[in-house]
């Protein structure tokens, strides 16, 4: 499941990298005026509308979906790794597995960029905390007994690994995705990691979603 705003340009990749043997692939778009809906559905997915904000076309996505028994989150810019779906599927059939996610790397390299990689690293081994650009996997019966996707207006992807780990383990798999590095690119890289390494500590602290929403997004 992918949630898009503007991304013509990476949407293609992203469901090509997405399209395996038994797997629908849905694009929950937000709004794009762009030629993103066109190019998802050139591209093989299914093109669903939904009100803008990552939370709310994750759960649109999520709600498009029948007779599935696990939903993957993926980034409009973040492309799987081959044999991800059998990964997936291997890690779901372990005992008391309620979901997980992968490894990360950036597309582009640089000694900033690869900071950043061991940095994502560092949190997993300490925290084993993914974030949503890390390709979020979730039972489909753990998700409906949460509610579906928590309705955050920032860091949904923290709620929803915090509610997978209620309903069971979760699970970190070797492969990584590739993700673009264009948004550290544009606000710098060492600002970017700044910025999220305080809201990592806002959202552990408990800080209202809107105010921290409204400071993140200045």
């Amino acid at each position: 499941m992918i949630p898009t705003l503007r991304e013509a340009d990476h949407v293609q990749d992203a469901v090509r990298s997405a399209r395996a043997p038994g797997v629908e692939v849905i694009v929950a778009d937000g709004g794009s005026r762009d030629a993103t809906r066109e190019r998802a559905l050139e591209a093989g997915a299914r093109v669903v509308a939904s009100a803008p904000g990552r939370a709310r076309q994750l759960q649109a996505g999520a709600l498009a979906t029948t007779d599935v028994e696990a939903i993957l989150f993926l980034h409009a810019d973040t492309q799987l790794p081959e044999g991800w779906a059998d990964a997936v599927a291997r890690a779901l059939a372990a005992p008391g597995v309620a979901g997980g996610a992968f490894a990360f790397r950036f597309a582009e390299r640089g000694p900033g960029l690869r900071f950043i990689e061991w940095g994502v690293r560092l949190r997993l081994a300490l925290t084993r905390l993914p974030y949503g650009d890390q390709a979020i996997f979730v039972r489909r019966d753990a998700l409906d007994a949460m509610g579906g996707v928590p309705q955050s207006p920032i860091m949904e992807d923290l709620d929803l690994v915090r509610e997978i780990r209620r309903r069971g383990k979760l699970v970190l798999l070797p492969l990584a995705v590739v993700t673009s590095a264009r948004r550290y690119r544009q606000r710098g890289i060492l600002r970017t990691w700044l910025r999220n390494t305080a809201a990592l500590t806002a959202w552990r602290l408990g800080v209202d979603r809107e105010r921290l929403a409204a400071w993140y997004r200045r």
